[in-house]
C-alpha cells in the first residue's frame, strides 16, 4: 500500500523537460510512482489538474539561529522552499566556545540584521561542536537543512580577539584546519567565508575572515576535498564593485576551487539594463575558471528586492556619519535623540555628508511603505517630499515626525521605481546563463528589511505568469534541480521514482506572494518582513505534508542533511 497519492496532477519533473500527466505515488518519504497506478493508498490527494512539482532547494540562507526559535523555519516553506542551506557567508554558529559566543551573537546583529534581542533570548548557545550543533536540530525543523561551516566562527574560536587584527600563525591555521575537518565530519556542507568591505562586526572593524590571506583561504579550501559532497561559498569583495573582478581576486576565487576540487559559489549577481555590461564582466570569470579546471557560478537574484528601513532598527542607517551612537541607542533615548531639533539638524547633516549613502539621504524621494498608526495610516505608500509640501516642512522632519508617531516602526525606501521591461529581459539573460544559480534569499537575515525569502514565488509570478519569460518547466528547474546538482544533493531536487517525496502542488494561474507586512513575534518582540505564498496549496517533505491550503500542519518531519550521506561530489562542469 502507497502512503500517499497525488492524482490526476501534470508533473513538472524539474529537469526542464515538458510536463506529464500523471499520479505521484509515496512510500517510506520516497517517490514510487510516476504514470498512473491503482495502488491503494493511505491518503489520497486529488491535484484536480494542478502542477506538482520537486520542492524548491534555497541554497542561500542564514536561518542557523532562527532555527531554534522558529522551528517552521517560516515564512520560507510556505513559499515552497522543501530544503535549505545556511552557514553562508562565513556567519555560521558552529564551532563555538563561550568567549566566542558574546562575539558572533553581536556581529550576526550587525552584519545580518538579526535582532540581538533575539540571538539572546531565543538561542541557547551551550554547545561547542558542529556536530553538537547539527544534533540540536536534526529532526526538529520543518523542512530538510544543510548547513555551511563559516570562516569567521573558525577564526574567533582559534584566535579569540586577534581574529579581527592579523593574519594567522602556522600554528592557527592547523587547528582551523582540525576544526573544518571536524566540522565536515560531522556533515558539514562545505567552507564559506566572506572578503567583502561590507561586512563589518559590530565595532566596526573587519568581521575576523576578512582578515585572513590569500595562504589560509586556499588551505581551508583545501579540507573540502577530503570530504564528499562539499562545497564552496564566497562573498567576494569585488562583487559589488562594477566591472569584472580585480584579478587578484579572480586568481584567489579559482585557486580555491583547483585546491578543493569543488564548485565555488560567490554572491551575489543582478541585473538590469544598467548593470547588465558589468554582470557579463563578472560572468566571464567562470569561463575563464573552467579553462583552468575549476568551477565558480554566481549566485543571482531574480527578483526585486525593495529594501526596507526604519529608525526603529537603524541596520544601514548607522553608516551616515554621526549616526552609529543614536541608531544604536536604546529606543527611549533614540526617540529622545531624534526629538531634539538641535540633534535632528546634527543627523541630517551627517547624512548629507556620507557620499556613498546619498542614495538614502534623498528624503524628499523616499517613500512611506509601513505605518503602525491610526494617526500615521494616511501616509502609506507616499512620498515623503509630497507629504512635507502639504505640511511646509523640511522632508527629513516630516519622515522623523511621521516615525515618532509610529514609536519609530515606521518602514521606509528609497524612491526607486519599479524595472522596467528591458530590466526583466536583462535579468532574464542572467538567470538562464549556466554560469549562474537562482537563488539568494538570504531568509533568517535582514529580517525587518528584506523579504526575498519569497524569491521563489515571486520568481514564478513575475518571471513566469505575468511576463512570460520563461516556461514554467524551465523556471522551475531553476528552482530545483540546478540548485541541488550545484551542491550534489542526493534525490533532491527532482521528481522521479526513487527520489526523495519533497513535493509540491500548485497553480501555476495564480502562485506568488502576499503583501508583505511587518509582524512584532520575534524573540524580544523584534520585528521581521513576512508575507505568505498564494497558490501552493500542499507542501511535503519526505512525504509528510507540512504545509496544507497555504497554513502549516503542525507537523515537523525536516532532516540536518549531512555531506556524503546526503551529497555527492559536485560536477565541476559548468
Amino acid at each position: 500500500m502507497l502512503d500517499l497519492i497525488i492524482r490526476d496532477g501534470f508533473v513538472v519533473d524539474g529537469t526542464g523537460g515538458p510536463r506529464q500527466r500523471a499520479d505521484v505515488g509515496v512510500r517510506n518519504g520516497r517517490v514510487v510512482v510516476v504514470g498512473t497506478s491503482d495502488e491503494p493508498a493511505t491518503r489520497t490527494i486529488s491535484a484536480d489538474g494542478r502542477v506538482i512539482t520537486p520542492g524548491f532547494v534555497d541554497i542561500h540562507t542564514h536561518l542557523d539561529a532562527q532555527a531554534f526559535w522558529d522551528r517552521d523555519l517560516a515564512p520560507s516553506p510556505l513559499h515552497g522552499v522543501t530544503t535549505a542551506f545556511a552557514g553562508n557567508c562565513g556567519f555560521s554558529i558552529a564551532p563555538l566556545t563561550e568567549q566566542a559566543s558574546d562575539y558572533l551573537m553581536s556581529m550576526l546583529a550587525k552584519v545580518e540584521g538579526m535582532p540581538l534581542r533575539s540571538l539572546r533570548d531565543g538561542v541557547p548557545w551551550d554547545w561547542r561542536t558542529t556536530a553538537e550543533y547539527l544534533e540540536r536540530l536534526d529532526g526538529q525543523l520543518v523542512i530538510n537543512t544543510a548547513y555551511m561551516v563559516g570562516h569567521s566562527a573558525l577564526r574567533r574560536v582559534v584566535m579569540g580577539e586577534e581574529a579581527t587584527e592579523r593574519v594567522c600563525t602556522e600554528a592557527e591555521l592547523a587547528e582551523m584546519v582540525a576544526l573544518l575537518r571536524a566540522g565536515l565530519s560531522a556533515g558539514g556542507m562545505g567552507f564559506s567565508t566572506t572578503t567583502s568591505p561590507t561586512h563589518n562586526d559590530a565595532t566596526g572593524r573587519p568581521v575576523p575572515s576578512r582578515w585572513a590571506d590569500a595562504r589560509e583561504l586556499i588551505e581551508l579550501a583545501r579540507v573540502c576535498g577530503e570530504y564528499e559532497g562539499t562545497s564552496l561559498e564566497l562573498l567576494p569583495r569585488g562583487a559589488s564593485v562594477p566591472g569584472p573582478f580585480p584579478e587578484d581576486e579572480a586568481e584567489l576565487m579559482i585557486a580555491m576551487s583547483l585546491a578543493a576540487g569543488r564548485p565555488l559559489n560567490w554572491n551575489i549577481i543582478s541585473a538590469n539594463v544598467e548593470r547588465l555590461p558589468s554582470a557579463r564582466d563578472k560572468l566571464a570569470l567562470g569561463d575563464l575558471a573552467a579553462s583552468r579546471g575549476a568551477k565558480i557560478v554566481a549566485l543571482n537574484m531574480p527578483v526585486d528586492m525593495k529594501v526596507r528601513l526604519s529608525f526603529h532598527a537603524g541596520f544601514v542607517l548607522e553608516g551616515f556619519q554621526g549616526w552609529s551612537g543614536a541608531m544604536n541607542a536604546p529606543l527611549e533615548e533614540k526617540r529622545r535623540i531624534l526629538a531634539d531639533p538641535e540633534q535632528r539638524r546634527m543627523l541630517e547633516a551627517g547624512a548629507a555628508a556620507t557620499p556613498n549613502l546619498a542614495h538614502i539621504a534623498n528624503w524628499a524621494d523616499t517613500v512611506i511603505v509601513e505605518t503602525f498608526s491610526a494617526a500615521t495610516d494616511q501616509f502609506r505608500n507616499r512620498r515623503v517630499g509630497d507629504i512635507a509640501s502639504e505640511r511646509n516642512q523640511n522632508p527629513f522632519d516630516t519622515l522623523v515626525d511621521v516615525a515618532l508617531a509610529d514609536d519609530l516602526r515606521t518602514t521606509f525606501r528609497m524612491g526607486a521605481s519599479d524595472a522596467t521591461d528591458a530590466d526583466w529581459i536583462a535579468r532574464a539573460e542572467v538567470w538562464e546563463d549556466p554560469r549562474t544559480v537562482v537563488g539568494a534569499s538570504d531568509a533568517g537575515a535582514h529580517l525587518d528589511m528584506i523579504a526575498a525569502f519569497r524569491y521563489s514565488t515571486g520568481f514564478l509570478e513575475d518571471a513566469v505568469r505575468k511576463r512570460q519569460l520563461l516556461s514554467l518547466e524551465r523556471a522551475v528547474q531553476l528552482l530545483t534541480s540546478a540548485p541541488a546538482r550545484l551542491y550534489g544533493l542526493r534525490d533532491r531536487g527532482i521528481l522521479r521514482e526513487g527520489a526523495h517525496a519533497d513535493l509540491l502542488v500548485l497553480d501555476e494561474n495564480s502562485v506568488g506572494s502576499q503583501a508583505v507586512n511587518t509582524r512584532f513575534d520575534l524573540p524580544g518582540g523584534a520585528g521581521r518582513l513576512y508575507a505568505e505564498a498564494e497558490g501552493i496549496d500542499h507542501v511535503f517533505v519526505s512525504g509528510t505534508e507540512i504545509v496544507a491550503d497555504g497554513a502549516f500542519t503542525g507537523v515537523r518531519p525536516g532532516r540536518v542533511l549531512r555531506s556524503g550521506r546526503d551529497t555527492h561530489n559536485p560536477a565541476m562542469e559548468v
